[in-house]
């Protein structure tokens, strides 16, 4: 199974739990909502790259997608913590019988061939290191000389009200709901730019760029219960909740979502940063144009 990470790790339990059956319950739901961001990120993985990483793979969708674009010339290598995830990522590549290859283990701490990769990406798969800086010097390890970085993960919260309306609705009825944490590790962790800066500034990428983008994402609204009851904080609760609580809780957060639902579809903006960075010798200047 070629897993490796500390079973005792809280994120390991969670994405190899609960969180992480959710996201494979839920997975053509989430491949359909993120893919315009997936495009994007895909898209700026330059053309003469052979050997890429995807971070915090998850059940393989941007790995899928770079190896059919690579093509038989090129491999794509999607690493990920979460046991069921890669399951599942490994049935698809299967299925579609291209270069995608998948490994269950912990970026942060993997020990990775030095100097392979071509570029290294991510779609909100790197907000949940225990320790960012040793993370990305460990992927920094990993890349090749004038290797690309390129990471989509989200802006913060208030920039992202869809991303927290279900636990907002909640809290009158679940006073006891876990209160996220601000910085991290979890979806919101990278919401300081400045931060991150430092964090790849400090683990020897340069060049570093940070931008705001947005993009439209949307699911079917026949999938709406499923998704406020399956994943993030009050998933995760609902799904050892008594049958009373659950559905007095889903049927008030449900009305809670009537502004994003446009008929059959659920629609919202997603506020992202896209972070580049090279690796060159040379640690990224403290230059005035930082984010």
């Amino acid at each position: 199974m070629n897993t490796a990470y500390d079973a005792g790790n809280e994120q390991a339990q969670l994405w190899n739990g609960l969180a992480g059956q959710a996201w494979v319950d839920t997975q053509a739901l989430l491949d359909g909502m993120f893919r315009p961001l997936q495009d994007r990120l895909v898209e700026a993985v330059s053309a003469s790259a052979r050997e890429v990483l995807d971070i915090g793979c998850g059940t393989g969708a941007v790995a899928l997608a770079l190896a059919r674009r690579l093509g038989a010339a090129g491999r794509c290598v999607g690493i990920d913590i979460s046991e069921p995830m890669i399951a599942l990522a490994r049935t698809r590549a299967d299925a579609e019988g291209g270069s995608a290859e998948f490994l269950c283990a912990d970026a942060q701490t993997h020990a990775f061939a030095p100097a392979r990769f071509d570029a290294i990406v991510s779609r909100f798969g790197v907000m949940f290191f225990a320790d960012p800086v040793a993370a990305f010097a460990n992927l920094r390890r990993a890349a090749k000389q004038g290797a690309e970085l390129h990471l989509i993960a989200w802006r913060g919260a208030a920039d992202n009200p869809f991303m927290t309306t279900a636990e907002r609705a909640a809290a009158p009825l679940l006073p006891t709901l876990p209160a996220r944490k601000p910085d991290g590790p979890g979806q919101f962790a990278f919401a300081d730019a400045q931060r991150v800066r430092r964090i790849l500034d400090d683990s020897g990428w340069a060049e570093i760029d940070i931008q705001p983008i947005e993009a439209t994402c949307s699911f079917p609204e026949s999938e709406l219960v499923r998704y406020l009851s399956r994943l993030g904080p009050l998933g995760l609760f609902l799904q050892e909740a008594d049958e009373r609580t659950r559905a007095e809780v889903v049927k008030t957060v449900r009305a809670a979502f009537d502004p994003y639902v446009h008929g059959a579809e659920v629609r919202y903006r997603a506020a992202c940063w896209m972070i580049g960075a090279r690796a060159w010798s040379a640690p990224a200047s403290n230059g005035a144009d930082r984010a």
